[in-house]
Protein backbone atom coordinates (compact mmCIF):
# COMPACT_ATOMS: atom_id res chain seq x y z
CA UNK A 1 0.00 0.00 0.00
CA UNK A 2 1.39 3.38 -1.03
CA UNK A 3 2.14 5.63 1.91
CA UNK A 4 0.26 8.91 1.88
CA UNK A 5 2.59 11.83 1.27
CA UNK A 6 2.16 14.92 3.44
CA UNK A 7 2.18 17.97 1.18
CA UNK A 8 3.35 21.04 3.07
CA UNK A 9 1.19 23.56 1.20
CA UNK A 10 -1.92 21.44 0.75
CA UNK A 11 -4.81 21.04 3.16
CA UNK A 12 -4.31 17.77 5.00
CA UNK A 13 -7.56 15.88 4.39
CA UNK A 14 -8.31 12.91 6.62
CA UNK A 15 -8.96 9.79 4.49
CA UNK A 16 -12.12 9.30 6.59
CA UNK A 17 -13.47 12.69 5.54
CA UNK A 18 -17.03 12.13 4.29
CA UNK A 19 -17.13 15.16 2.00
CA UNK A 20 -13.71 15.65 0.38
CA UNK A 21 -10.59 13.85 -0.70
CA UNK A 22 -7.30 14.70 -2.37
CA UNK A 23 -5.94 13.01 -5.50
CA UNK A 24 -2.33 13.48 -4.56
CA UNK A 25 -0.84 12.72 -7.97
CA UNK A 26 -2.65 15.80 -9.29
CA UNK A 27 -1.48 18.10 -6.50
CA UNK A 28 1.26 20.59 -7.44
CA UNK A 29 1.63 21.84 -3.85
CA UNK A 30 0.71 25.38 -4.90
CA UNK A 31 -0.80 26.30 -1.55
CA UNK A 32 -3.99 27.87 -2.91
CA UNK A 33 -6.27 25.49 -1.00
CA UNK A 34 -4.43 26.05 2.26
CA UNK A 35 -4.59 29.80 1.81
CA UNK A 36 -8.34 29.69 1.10
CA UNK A 37 -8.95 27.56 4.18
CA UNK A 38 -6.93 30.01 6.28
CA UNK A 39 -8.39 33.23 4.94
CA UNK A 40 -12.01 32.30 4.17
CA UNK A 41 -12.79 29.44 6.53
CA UNK A 42 -10.19 30.06 9.29
CA UNK A 43 -10.10 26.34 10.01
CA UNK A 44 -6.56 25.21 9.24
CA UNK A 45 -3.06 26.62 9.12
CA UNK A 46 -2.79 28.07 12.63
CA UNK A 47 -2.13 24.91 14.65
CA UNK A 48 0.04 21.80 14.48
CA UNK A 49 -1.92 18.92 12.94
CA UNK A 50 -0.11 16.43 15.16
CA UNK A 51 -1.73 18.01 18.22
CA UNK A 52 -5.27 17.25 17.03
CA UNK A 53 -7.10 14.09 18.04
CA UNK A 54 -6.92 12.51 14.58
CA UNK A 55 -3.54 13.99 13.57
CA UNK A 56 -5.16 15.80 10.65
CA UNK A 57 -6.40 19.30 10.04
CA UNK A 58 -9.92 19.94 11.23
CA UNK A 59 -12.39 20.08 8.33
CA UNK A 60 -15.92 21.51 8.27
CA UNK A 61 -16.61 20.17 4.78
CA UNK A 62 -17.36 23.53 3.14
CA UNK A 63 -15.36 22.65 0.01
CA UNK A 64 -13.97 26.12 -0.54
CA UNK A 65 -10.58 24.47 -1.09
CA UNK A 66 -12.08 22.71 -4.12
CA UNK A 67 -13.14 26.01 -5.65
CA UNK A 68 -9.57 27.32 -5.85
CA UNK A 69 -7.67 24.10 -6.65
CA UNK A 70 -6.22 24.69 -10.15
CA UNK A 71 -5.55 21.04 -11.01
CA UNK A 72 -8.64 19.25 -9.71
CA UNK A 73 -6.62 17.51 -7.02
CA UNK A 74 -9.19 18.23 -4.30
CA UNK A 75 -12.66 16.98 -5.14
CA UNK A 76 -15.88 15.95 -3.43
CA UNK A 77 -16.47 12.28 -2.68
CA UNK A 78 -18.60 11.10 -5.58
CA UNK A 79 -22.02 9.66 -4.81
CA UNK A 80 -23.63 9.57 -8.24
CA UNK A 81 -22.08 6.24 -9.29
CA UNK A 82 -23.77 4.60 -6.30
CA UNK A 83 -26.99 6.40 -7.15
CA UNK A 84 -27.06 4.82 -10.61
CA UNK A 85 -27.28 1.36 -9.02
CA UNK A 86 -30.29 2.46 -6.98
CA UNK A 87 -32.10 3.92 -9.99
CA UNK A 88 -32.18 0.56 -11.78
CA UNK A 89 -33.62 -1.31 -8.79
CA UNK A 90 -37.31 -1.81 -9.69
CA UNK A 91 -38.23 -2.12 -6.01
CA UNK A 92 -37.03 1.37 -5.20
CA UNK A 93 -38.72 4.72 -5.72
CA UNK A 94 -36.04 7.32 -6.42
CA UNK A 95 -36.85 10.84 -5.29
CA UNK A 96 -34.62 13.75 -6.31
CA UNK A 97 -34.73 17.00 -4.36
CA UNK A 98 -33.01 20.15 -5.62
CA UNK A 99 -31.76 23.01 -3.46
CA UNK A 100 -32.77 26.62 -4.25
CA UNK A 101 -29.32 27.70 -5.48
CA UNK A 102 -28.96 24.79 -7.90
CA UNK A 103 -31.42 26.29 -10.40
CA UNK A 104 -29.14 29.30 -10.94
CA UNK A 105 -25.93 27.29 -11.30
CA UNK A 106 -26.73 24.03 -13.13
CA UNK A 107 -26.63 25.78 -16.53
CA UNK A 108 -23.16 27.14 -15.74
CA UNK A 109 -21.76 23.62 -16.18
CA UNK A 110 -23.13 23.55 -19.74
CA UNK A 111 -21.79 26.92 -20.87
CA UNK A 112 -24.91 29.03 -20.36
CA UNK A 113 -24.74 32.58 -19.07
CA UNK A 114 -23.65 32.46 -15.41
CA UNK A 115 -26.56 32.50 -13.01
CA UNK A 116 -29.27 31.78 -15.57
CA UNK A 117 -32.36 30.26 -13.94
CA UNK A 118 -32.73 26.81 -15.54
CA UNK A 119 -35.20 25.30 -13.09
CA UNK A 120 -37.18 23.31 -15.69
CA UNK A 121 -34.01 21.82 -17.21
CA UNK A 122 -32.71 20.94 -13.75
CA UNK A 123 -35.90 19.03 -12.98
CA UNK A 124 -35.76 17.38 -16.40
CA UNK A 125 -32.18 16.25 -15.81
CA UNK A 126 -33.20 14.63 -12.52
CA UNK A 127 -35.96 12.73 -14.31
CA UNK A 128 -33.77 11.36 -17.09
CA UNK A 129 -31.20 10.34 -14.47
CA UNK A 130 -33.82 8.04 -12.95
CA UNK A 131 -35.96 10.20 -10.70
CA UNK A 132 -39.46 8.78 -10.20
CA UNK A 133 -40.34 12.00 -8.36
CA UNK A 134 -38.63 15.39 -8.20
CA UNK A 135 -39.36 17.82 -5.37
CA UNK A 136 -38.20 21.35 -4.61
CA UNK A 137 -36.03 21.82 -1.52
CA UNK A 138 -37.37 25.38 -1.41
CA UNK A 139 -40.51 23.72 -0.04
CA UNK A 140 -38.33 22.25 2.71
CA UNK A 141 -37.10 25.81 3.31
CA UNK A 142 -40.71 26.91 3.77
CA UNK A 143 -41.07 24.41 6.60
CA UNK A 144 -37.77 25.63 8.04
CA UNK A 145 -39.15 29.17 8.01
CA UNK A 146 -42.34 28.13 9.80
CA UNK A 147 -40.39 26.34 12.52
CA UNK A 148 -37.54 28.84 12.78
CA UNK A 149 -39.80 31.92 12.95
CA UNK A 150 -41.86 30.19 15.64
CA UNK A 151 -38.70 29.23 17.53
CA UNK A 152 -37.37 32.78 17.37
CA UNK A 153 -40.65 34.17 18.74
CA UNK A 154 -40.65 31.53 21.49
CA UNK A 155 -37.15 32.55 22.55
CA UNK A 156 -37.93 36.26 22.36
CA UNK A 157 -41.05 35.95 24.49
CA UNK A 158 -39.75 33.43 27.03
CA UNK A 159 -36.13 34.44 27.55
CA UNK A 160 -34.68 31.62 25.48
CA UNK A 161 -30.98 31.56 24.57
CA UNK A 162 -30.26 34.65 22.46
CA UNK A 163 -28.87 35.41 20.01
CA UNK A 164 -30.40 32.55 18.08
CA UNK A 165 -28.11 31.33 15.31
CA UNK A 166 -29.34 29.74 12.11
CA UNK A 167 -28.55 26.04 11.69
CA UNK A 168 -29.26 25.27 8.03
CA UNK A 169 -25.58 25.46 6.96
CA UNK A 170 -23.87 22.20 8.08
CA UNK A 171 -20.37 23.62 7.67
CA UNK A 172 -21.22 26.49 10.03
CA UNK A 173 -22.81 24.06 12.51
CA UNK A 174 -19.67 21.92 12.44
CA UNK A 175 -17.53 25.05 12.92
CA UNK A 176 -19.61 26.11 15.94
CA UNK A 177 -19.57 22.63 17.47
CA UNK A 178 -15.76 22.51 17.15
CA UNK A 179 -14.57 26.03 17.91
CA UNK A 180 -17.51 27.61 19.78
CA UNK A 181 -19.20 24.78 21.68
CA UNK A 182 -20.48 27.22 24.31
CA UNK A 183 -22.83 28.56 21.61
CA UNK A 184 -24.43 25.17 20.93
CA UNK A 185 -27.55 26.08 22.94
CA UNK A 186 -27.88 29.19 20.80
CA UNK A 187 -28.17 27.24 17.54
CA UNK A 188 -31.68 26.90 16.20
CA UNK A 189 -32.83 23.31 16.62
CA UNK A 190 -34.47 23.41 13.18
CA UNK A 191 -33.12 20.87 10.74
CA UNK A 192 -31.95 22.18 7.38
CA UNK A 193 -34.45 22.48 4.49
CA UNK A 194 -32.92 19.39 2.87
CA UNK A 195 -33.24 17.30 6.02
CA UNK A 196 -36.78 18.53 6.70
CA UNK A 197 -37.99 17.77 3.19
CA UNK A 198 -36.28 14.37 3.13
CA UNK A 199 -37.91 13.42 6.44
CA UNK A 200 -41.32 14.46 5.13
CA UNK A 201 -40.73 12.38 1.99
CA UNK A 202 -40.09 9.28 4.09
CA UNK A 203 -43.03 9.93 6.41
CA UNK A 204 -45.82 12.15 5.04
CA UNK A 205 -45.22 11.32 1.37
CA UNK A 206 -44.56 7.61 2.04
CA UNK A 207 -47.79 7.27 4.02
CA UNK A 208 -49.80 9.17 1.43
CA UNK A 209 -48.49 7.07 -1.45
CA UNK A 210 -48.45 3.78 0.45
CA UNK A 211 -44.70 3.25 -0.01
CA UNK A 212 -42.44 1.60 2.54
CA UNK A 213 -39.92 4.33 3.45
CA UNK A 214 -37.16 1.72 3.22
CA UNK A 215 -37.97 1.53 -0.49
CA UNK A 216 -37.54 5.26 -1.03
CA UNK A 217 -34.15 6.56 -2.11
CA UNK A 218 -33.72 10.31 -1.61
CA UNK A 219 -31.06 11.90 -3.80
CA UNK A 220 -30.31 15.47 -2.80
CA UNK A 221 -28.85 17.78 -5.46
CA UNK A 222 -27.05 20.55 -3.63
CA UNK A 223 -24.53 23.37 -4.07
CA UNK A 224 -22.87 22.20 -0.86
CA UNK A 225 -20.23 19.55 -0.13
CA UNK A 226 -20.84 19.70 3.64
CA UNK A 227 -24.30 18.22 3.05
CA UNK A 228 -22.50 14.92 2.42
CA UNK A 229 -21.53 15.03 6.11
CA UNK A 230 -24.93 16.21 7.26
CA UNK A 231 -26.72 13.20 5.72
CA UNK A 232 -24.78 10.89 8.08
CA UNK A 233 -25.74 12.71 11.29
CA UNK A 234 -27.77 9.91 12.89
CA UNK A 235 -29.19 12.19 15.57
CA UNK A 236 -31.26 13.91 12.85
CA UNK A 237 -32.83 10.77 11.38
CA UNK A 238 -36.52 10.64 12.24
CA UNK A 239 -38.28 8.50 9.61
CA UNK A 240 -37.67 5.22 11.41
CA UNK A 241 -34.98 3.01 12.94
CA UNK A 242 -31.84 3.20 10.81
CA UNK A 243 -33.56 5.13 8.01
CA UNK A 244 -31.56 8.08 6.74
CA UNK A 245 -33.29 11.31 5.76
CA UNK A 246 -31.07 11.60 2.67
CA UNK A 247 -29.54 8.53 1.04
CA UNK A 248 -27.20 10.24 -1.43
CA UNK A 249 -25.97 13.80 -1.75
CA UNK A 250 -24.65 14.92 -5.11
CA UNK A 251 -23.32 18.34 -5.93
CA UNK A 252 -24.35 20.41 -8.95
CA UNK A 253 -21.04 19.43 -10.54
CA UNK A 254 -21.77 15.75 -9.98
CA UNK A 255 -25.22 15.98 -11.56
CA UNK A 256 -23.74 17.74 -14.58
CA UNK A 257 -20.99 15.09 -14.86
CA UNK A 258 -23.61 12.35 -14.56
CA UNK A 259 -25.68 13.86 -17.39
CA UNK A 260 -22.63 14.35 -19.59
CA UNK A 261 -21.33 10.84 -18.88
CA UNK A 262 -24.71 9.56 -20.05
CA UNK A 263 -24.07 11.28 -23.41
CA UNK A 264 -27.04 13.58 -22.92
CA UNK A 265 -26.65 17.05 -24.41
CA UNK A 266 -28.21 20.19 -22.98
CA UNK A 267 -30.70 20.28 -25.84
CA UNK A 268 -31.79 16.72 -25.06
CA UNK A 269 -32.70 17.51 -21.46
CA UNK A 270 -36.49 17.90 -21.36
CA UNK A 271 -38.19 20.78 -19.60
CA UNK A 272 -40.13 19.50 -16.61
CA UNK A 273 -41.98 20.69 -13.49
CA UNK A 274 -41.73 19.55 -9.88
CA UNK A 275 -44.23 16.93 -8.79
CA UNK A 276 -47.37 18.44 -7.30
CA UNK A 277 -47.48 16.38 -4.07
CA UNK A 278 -44.68 18.53 -2.61
CA UNK A 279 -44.55 21.25 -5.28
CA UNK A 280 -42.40 24.30 -5.89
CA UNK A 281 -41.61 26.41 -2.85
CA UNK A 282 -42.48 30.03 -2.22
CA UNK A 283 -40.26 32.98 -3.03
CA UNK A 284 -39.18 32.96 0.62
CA UNK A 285 -37.89 29.42 0.19
CA UNK A 286 -36.01 30.33 -2.99
CA UNK A 287 -33.94 33.10 -1.43
CA UNK A 288 -32.46 30.68 1.11
CA UNK A 289 -29.71 30.29 -1.51
CA UNK A 290 -28.49 33.86 -0.93
CA UNK A 291 -26.63 35.25 2.03
CA UNK A 292 -29.28 37.12 4.03
CA UNK A 293 -32.09 35.13 2.44
CA UNK A 294 -32.76 32.93 5.47
CA UNK A 295 -33.14 35.99 7.69
CA UNK A 296 -35.36 37.85 5.25
CA UNK A 297 -37.60 34.83 4.72
CA UNK A 298 -37.87 34.19 8.47
CA UNK A 299 -38.79 37.80 9.24
CA UNK A 300 -41.63 37.81 6.69
CA UNK A 301 -43.29 34.97 8.57
CA UNK A 302 -42.29 36.13 12.07
CA UNK A 303 -44.10 39.41 11.45
CA UNK A 304 -47.26 37.56 10.42
CA UNK A 305 -47.14 35.16 13.37
CA UNK A 306 -46.77 38.06 15.81
CA UNK A 307 -49.37 40.38 14.29
CA UNK A 308 -51.80 38.23 12.32
CA UNK A 309 -51.37 40.38 9.20
CA UNK A 310 -48.95 40.35 6.29
CA UNK A 311 -45.66 42.16 6.73
CA UNK A 312 -45.27 45.61 5.15
CA UNK A 313 -44.01 45.83 1.57
CA UNK A 314 -40.46 46.71 2.64
CA UNK A 315 -40.16 43.34 4.41
CA UNK A 316 -40.07 41.75 0.96
CA UNK A 317 -36.93 43.62 0.01
CA UNK A 318 -34.85 44.18 3.11
CA UNK A 319 -31.96 45.99 1.46
CA UNK A 320 -29.78 46.16 4.61
CA UNK A 321 -29.64 42.34 4.57
CA UNK A 322 -28.80 41.97 0.88
CA UNK A 323 -25.52 42.06 -0.99
CA UNK A 324 -22.02 40.69 -0.50
CA UNK A 325 -20.92 42.78 2.48
CA UNK A 326 -19.22 40.45 4.98
CA UNK A 327 -21.37 41.46 7.95
CA UNK A 328 -24.79 43.05 7.60
CA UNK A 329 -26.79 44.31 10.57
CA UNK A 330 -30.24 45.84 10.90
CA UNK A 331 -32.85 46.82 13.45
CA UNK A 332 -36.20 45.31 12.45
CA UNK A 333 -39.54 46.61 13.70
CA UNK A 334 -41.85 43.62 14.16
CA UNK A 335 -44.51 45.96 15.60
CA UNK A 336 -44.94 43.87 18.74
CA UNK A 337 -41.20 43.96 19.29
CA UNK A 338 -38.13 45.50 17.69
CA UNK A 339 -35.23 43.09 17.16
CA UNK A 340 -31.63 43.31 16.03
CA UNK A 341 -30.39 40.89 13.39
CA UNK A 342 -27.05 40.16 11.77
CA UNK A 343 -26.01 38.28 8.64
CA UNK A 344 -22.48 36.87 8.43
CA UNK A 345 -20.86 35.09 5.48
CA UNK A 346 -17.70 33.02 5.78
CA UNK A 347 -16.56 31.29 8.97
CA UNK A 348 -13.43 33.45 9.18
CA UNK A 349 -15.69 36.50 9.39
CA UNK A 350 -17.99 34.60 11.76
CA UNK A 351 -15.10 33.99 14.15
CA UNK A 352 -14.21 37.67 14.07
CA UNK A 353 -17.85 38.57 14.75
CA UNK A 354 -18.22 36.06 17.59
CA UNK A 355 -15.06 37.30 19.28
CA UNK A 356 -16.40 40.84 18.97
CA UNK A 357 -19.65 39.77 20.66
CA UNK A 358 -17.71 38.04 23.42
CA UNK A 359 -15.70 41.20 24.06
CA UNK A 360 -18.77 43.47 23.87
CA UNK A 361 -21.45 41.76 25.98
CA UNK A 362 -23.62 44.88 25.98
CA UNK A 363 -24.19 44.63 22.22
CA UNK A 364 -27.59 43.00 21.91
CA UNK A 365 -28.42 40.87 18.85
CA UNK A 366 -31.43 38.57 18.68
CA UNK A 367 -30.93 36.62 15.45
CA UNK A 368 -27.73 35.80 13.55
CA UNK A 369 -27.55 34.06 10.20
CA UNK A 370 -24.22 32.43 9.38
CA UNK A 371 -23.25 30.82 6.08
CA UNK A 372 -19.84 29.19 5.74
CA UNK A 373 -19.46 30.12 2.08
CA UNK A 374 -19.00 33.78 1.07
CA UNK A 375 -22.20 34.72 -0.75
CA UNK A 376 -24.18 31.86 0.75
CA UNK A 377 -25.21 28.65 -0.99
CA UNK A 378 -24.90 30.27 -4.42
CA UNK A 379 -21.13 30.01 -3.88
CA UNK A 380 -21.08 26.60 -2.22
CA UNK A 381 -18.20 24.18 -2.60
CA UNK A 382 -20.24 21.96 -4.95
CA UNK A 383 -21.02 24.62 -7.54
CA UNK A 384 -19.52 24.85 -11.05
CA UNK A 385 -16.11 26.49 -10.87
CA UNK A 386 -14.99 29.76 -12.44
CA UNK A 387 -11.62 31.55 -12.49
CA UNK A 388 -11.20 33.82 -9.47
CA UNK A 389 -11.41 37.11 -11.46
CA UNK A 390 -14.91 36.14 -12.68
CA UNK A 391 -16.28 34.71 -9.45
CA UNK A 392 -17.64 37.93 -7.95
CA UNK A 393 -19.72 38.64 -11.06
CA UNK A 394 -20.94 35.02 -11.13
CA UNK A 395 -22.04 35.24 -7.50
CA UNK A 396 -23.92 38.46 -8.15
CA UNK A 397 -25.67 36.99 -11.20
CA UNK A 398 -26.85 33.98 -9.18
CA UNK A 399 -28.01 36.21 -6.33
CA UNK A 400 -29.88 38.55 -8.67
CA UNK A 401 -31.70 35.71 -10.43
CA UNK A 402 -32.86 34.15 -7.16
CA UNK A 403 -34.27 37.51 -6.09
CA UNK A 404 -35.95 37.85 -9.49
CA UNK A 405 -37.54 34.45 -8.99
CA UNK A 406 -38.77 35.58 -5.57
CA UNK A 407 -40.20 38.79 -7.04
CA UNK A 408 -42.05 36.77 -9.68
CA UNK A 409 -43.41 34.17 -7.25
CA UNK A 410 -47.16 33.95 -6.72
CA UNK A 411 -46.52 33.45 -3.00
CA UNK A 412 -43.60 35.14 -1.29
CA UNK A 413 -44.15 34.12 2.33
CA UNK A 414 -43.89 30.56 3.62
CA UNK A 415 -47.15 30.65 5.59
CA UNK A 416 -49.00 31.28 2.31
CA UNK A 417 -47.92 27.93 0.85
CA UNK A 418 -50.95 25.61 0.40
CA UNK A 419 -48.79 22.50 0.75
CA UNK A 420 -47.28 23.80 4.00
CA UNK A 421 -50.76 24.47 5.37
CA UNK A 422 -52.00 21.04 4.27
CA UNK A 423 -49.04 19.12 5.75
CA UNK A 424 -49.47 20.86 9.09
CA UNK A 425 -53.22 20.24 9.03
CA UNK A 426 -53.06 16.57 8.10
CA UNK A 427 -49.71 15.42 9.50
CA UNK A 428 -47.58 17.76 11.62
CA UNK A 429 -50.33 19.58 13.54
CA UNK A 430 -48.50 22.88 14.22
CA UNK A 431 -45.05 24.51 14.30
CA UNK A 432 -43.10 23.58 17.43
CA UNK A 433 -45.69 20.91 18.21
CA UNK A 434 -44.78 17.44 19.39
CA UNK A 435 -44.75 15.89 15.90
CA UNK A 436 -42.98 18.87 14.37
CA UNK A 437 -40.26 18.65 17.01
CA UNK A 438 -39.85 14.93 16.38
CA UNK A 439 -39.61 15.15 12.61
CA UNK A 440 -38.24 18.62 11.88
CA UNK A 441 -35.86 19.45 14.72
CA UNK A 442 -32.41 18.28 15.79
CA UNK A 443 -32.63 16.71 19.26
CA UNK A 444 -29.11 17.79 20.17
CA UNK A 445 -25.86 19.17 18.81
CA UNK A 446 -22.45 17.74 19.62
CA UNK A 447 -19.52 19.37 21.37
CA UNK A 448 -16.70 18.45 18.97
CA UNK A 449 -13.95 20.49 20.61
CA UNK A 450 -12.34 17.22 21.71
CA UNK A 451 -11.24 16.80 18.08
CA UNK A 452 -8.77 19.59 18.76
CA UNK A 453 -6.94 17.25 21.14
CA UNK A 454 -4.78 19.10 23.61
CA UNK A 455 -5.27 22.42 21.84
CA UNK A 456 -7.06 25.16 23.78
CA UNK A 457 -10.16 26.46 21.97
CA UNK A 458 -9.90 30.06 23.19
CA UNK A 459 -6.21 30.26 22.31
CA UNK A 460 -6.89 28.80 18.86
CA UNK A 461 -9.64 31.31 18.17
CA UNK A 462 -7.32 34.15 19.10
CA UNK A 463 -4.57 32.80 16.82
CA UNK A 464 -7.02 32.45 13.95
CA UNK A 465 -8.31 35.96 14.56
CA UNK A 466 -4.80 37.39 14.35
CA UNK A 467 -4.16 35.38 11.19
CA UNK A 468 -7.02 36.87 9.18
CA UNK A 469 -6.70 40.46 10.37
Amino acid sequence: MTQQIKLSKCVDINPENRALFCIQKKCVNCGMCLNRCKQSSAVCGFYDNNETKFKHQICIGCGQCIMVCPTGAIVEKRHWVKTIKETIDPNKKVVFITAPATRVSFGDAFGLLPGENVESKLVGACRIMGGDFVFDTATGADFTVMEEASELIERLMHNGPLPMFTSCCPAWVRFAETFYPHYIDHLSTCKSPIAMLATLIKTYFAQREGIDPKNIVVVSVTPCTAKKCEQDREETWAAGEGIKDVDYTITVRELAEWVQASNVTWEQIPDSDYDSILPKGTGAGLIFGNTGGVTEATLRTAYYLLNGVDAPTDFFKLEPLRGLTEVKQAEIDLKVKTINVAVVQGTAIARNFLEHLKNNPDQHIDFIEVMACPGGCIAGGGQPKFPAPRMQAVKQARINNLYKADDASERRASYKSPVVADVYKTFLDKPLGEKSHHYLHTPHFIDRSEELGALNVDELNQKALQMVQ
